[in-house]
């Protein structure tokens, strides 16, 4: 959950991206280079790309907010940077629509934008009352949709598994009785039940209401699956020596990219201890690692920035080696039914 945009980056972007100089170094943009950068949002990173070198982005974003509050970026680059409304796991796709076959970099910078976070009426925070929206586009089922008509059964199983909450067979009980009595409408409505089965500790620093809406916003949005074949669409995309970098906010994601990356960059012949055993010779190395360990925010940026705290940057090199074919139970996507 960071904040991807800066103060340069249009009307809507008014909060610092989160370790933008590692990623620019990470990134080593050249001139004559095309990057995308897969998460758009408020255009911090596309921003310092662009001003790195003078090379060319293709900026995707599946909120046609960010993409509206993009024109102005655009304008200042407007041979350089070209904006997309869509998914980051379509980059191949569009990139052939735009007549590119590789491109030299893929930026990844996960979870929603303090854009989103902040503004009530997306239903992402229960930190102000709001809509119960959580969309990061503008079609499909909304949160509400989903906690009041969603089996009990169903919502305790994705807010164990994407939100990672010890307790959530009794806060699904607690939704599906609430909402007998009235549909749960707002953010402040949900947290308030939240709250209500698991109580506020002392030394609790996070809102007891946070694992559960991270379940929901994952589950509503795809957005593992959405990683997992975002990767695998940077992994065929990539021209050699072009690089990923990828920008994580809870072990879900990070977990996702790690083994990713992991498996990518052994030695053919050999497994990893997160893979079933091929069988067979595995393919050859599709990625240098560029950083073994993840890198994170130093306490300047923490202290400056508190939604940093969290993340996580990957990142990898291309090789020449075939792209590997791309299986969702070993990068530990859990397998959940897509909403409707």
């Amino acid at each position: 959950m960071a904040g991807r945009g800066n103060s340069a980056a249009g009307g809507l972007a008014r909060h610092i991206p989160v370790m933008l100089q590692e990623v620019i170094e990470a990134l080593a943009p050249k001139k004559g280079q095309t990057i995308i950068d897969g998460t758009f949002g408020a255009g911090g990173y596309t921003r310092a790309i662009l001003e790195a070198a003078d090379c060319s982005v293709i900026a995707i974003d599946r909120d046609p907010t960010a993409i509206e509050g993009g024109a102005e970026l655009a304008k200042s680059f407007p041979d350089r940077l070209k904006l997309i409304l869509g998914r980051y796991s379509e980059m191949a796709d569009i990139a052939e629509d735009l007549g590119i076959a590789a491109v030299d970099g893929v930026a990844l910078d996960l979870g929603i934008s303090s854009m989103q976070l902040d503004e009530a009426e997306r239903g992402f925070s229960f930190m102000q009352d709001g809509p119960l929206d959580m969309r990061m586009g503008a079609e499909g089922p909304t949160a509400s949709d989903i906690v009041n008509e969603m089996p009990e059964a169903d919502l305790s199983r994705i807010i164990a598994v994407l939100g990672e909450e010890r307790r959530a067979r009794a806060i699904a009980r607690a939704i599906c009785a609430a909402r007998t009595d009235e549909p749960i409408l707002t953010t402040g409505a949900l947290a308030a039940i939240v709250a209500k089965v698991l109580g506020r500790k002392r030394d609790e620093t996070k809102h007891p209401a946070t694992r559960t809406f991270q379940a929901l916003r994952l589950y509503l949005n795809a957005e593992l699956d959405e990683l997992a074949y975002g990767l695998s669409a940077a992994e065929r995309l990539l021209a050699p020596e072009g690089r990923l970098v990828v920008v994580t906010f809870h072990s879900l994601e990070d977990r996702i990219a790690k083994r990713f990356l992991a498996s990518r960059s052994l030695p053919p012949s050999k497994g990893s201890r997160h893979l079933p055993d091929p069988g067979e010779e595995t393919s050859a190395p599709s990625f240098q690692l560029l950083n073994r360990r993840p890198v994170s925010p130093n306490q300047e940026e923490i202290g400056l920035n508190p939604r940093a705290r969290s993340a996580r940057l990957r990142a990898g090199i291309r090789t020449t080696a075939p792209a590997h074919p791309l299986d969702l139970s070993a990068l530990g996507v859990p397998k959940l039914a897509s909403p409707a």
